[in-house]
C-alpha cells in the first residue's frame, strides 16, 4: 500500500472514531461537551481539532474588535486549538484581535502567524511586530505566506533571504516550527517542500480541486510522506465554491476536505452563528465513500475555474494578491 493510502487511512479512521458517540447526539446543546475530533499536527506533536479558526473575515476588519474577540472566544471555547493569522492580515489588525484574546488566553491554543517579506531582515521586523501585536513571547507556528513562483523561492533560499530568519527565530525560541503556505501552484510548493523540511504546509484545497492544479495530486501525499502537518484552506473560497444549481451545503464542502488526509481545515468567520456552524459539522463529521466525493466535487465542475479563482491560469487569478494574501 502506497505511504499515502496508508496516511488517509489512519487519518479517516481517526476522524470517524473521534465522531462516533457525537453523530448519536447531534441534538444536543453545542459547547465543549461534544469534542471535536482530533488529528496529529504532523511531527510537530500538538493534537489539532478538525476545525480551526483562521484570521481573516471578521478578524481583519476595521471597527470589528468587539465582535472579533467575541469569534475567537467562542471558538476556544468550543474547543478549537489552532489559531492562523498573518502579518498581512488586515495589515495587523487581525493579530491585534487574536492579540486581545491570547493576553488571557494564550496557552489554550496552538497560535501561527506568517511572513510575506522574502528577506531575512524584513521577516525579522515582522515577527518582532507579530509577537507584539499577538501579545505573547512566541508564536507555535510561523510561516512563508503565499509562495506564488520559483523566483519567490529563490529569494527565500537565498543568502539574507527569509529562510535565514526562520531558523534564526526558532534557534532563539520566538518560533517552534516553520511552514510554507500557497494556493496558486502546487508545484512551486513542492519545490519548496523539498528544499527545507518544513514541519507543516497550509495548501489550498475544496471540491473543484480535481478539475485545474489540483493540490490533492501530488502535492498532498508528498506532504504526507514527509509527515508534515497539513492544513487546509480555500474550502468556502471566498462563497465561490456555492452557487445556485451546483454545491449549496458548507457540510458537504468541508467533509469533502476532510476525508483527505490533511490535519485540520481553517476557515475565516463572519459571525458567532457561522463559527458554531462550522464547528458542529467538525464535530459530526464522517468520512465520505468515493462515491460522496465524486457526487460533490461533480456539483462545483461547471464553475470549477471560479471555484478555484486563487490558482495560477483559473478565473480571477490575474487579481492583485498584494492586498489579499490568503
Amino acid at each position: 500500500m502506497a505511504p499515502q493510502d496508508v496516511s488517509r487511512r489512519d487519518f479517516v479512521k481517526m476522524g470517524a472514531a473521534g465522531t462516533a458517540s457525537v453523530w448519536l447526539c447531534r441534538d444536543a446543546p453545542l459547547g465543549p461537551e461534544l469534542p471535536m475530533p482530533e488529528r496529529p499536527l504532523g511531527r510537530t506533536g500538538h493534537p489539532v481539532r478538525l476545525f480551526s479558526l483562521g484570521g481573516q473575515a471578521t478578524l481583519e476588519q476595521a471597527g470589528k474588535l468587539d465582535e472579533s474577540v467575541s469569534i475567537i472566544n467562542r471558538a476556544i471555547d468550543l474547543g478549537v486549538n489552532y489559531i492562523d493569522t498573518a502579518a498581512a492580515y488586515g495589515r495587523g489588525l487581525s493579530q491585534s484581535y487574536i492579540g486581545e484574546v491570547m493576553a488571557t488566553r494564550r496557552k489554550e491554543v496552538f497560535l501561527a502567524t506568517k511572513t510575506h517579506d522574502r528577506t531575512r531582515d524584513g521577516s525579522l521586523r515582522l515577527l518582532e511586530d507579530s509577537l507584539k501585536r499577538l501579545q505573547t513571547d512566541h508564536v507555535d507556528l510561523w510561516q512563508l505566506h503565499n509562495v506564488r513562483n520559483t523566483e519567490q523561492l529563490d529569494r527565500i533560499f537565498a543568502q539574507q533571504g527569509a529562510m535565514e530568519a526562520m531558523q534564526q527565530a526558532r534557534e532563539e525560541g520566538m518560533v517552534r516550527f516553520l511552514g510554507i503556505t500557497g494556493h496558486y501552484d502546487p508545484a512551486v510548493l513542492l519545490d519548496g517542500i523539498n528544499r527545507f523540511g518544513f514541519d507543516t504546509i497550509l495548501m489550498a484545497l475544496n471540491p473543484a480541486d480535481p478539475y485545474h492544479l489540483p493540490f490533492a495530486a501530488e502535492l498532498l501525499p508528498a506532504a504526507n510522506r514527509k509527515q508534515m502537518g497539513v492544513i487546509a484552506m480555500k474550502i468556502p473560497a471566498r462563497g465561490r465554491v456555492f452557487q445556485d444549481g451546483g454545491l449549496r451545503s458548507m457540510k458537504d464542502a468541508m467533509c469533502w476536505v476532510l476525508t483527505h488526509p490533511v490535519s485540520t481545515v481553517i476557515v475565516g468567520c463572519d459571525t458567532v452563528a457561522q463559527l458554531e456552524e462550522n464547528v458542529r459539522i467538525a464535530q459530526e463529521f464522517q468520512a465520505m465513500d468515493k462515491e460522496e466525493l465524486a457526487r460533490v466535487s461533480g456539483m462545483v465542475e461547471p464553475y470549477a475555474a471560479q471555484a478555484a479563482f486563487f490558482k495560477q491560469g483559473a478565473a480571477g487569478s490575474g487579481e492583485d494578491y498584494d492586498h489579499d494574501w490568503e
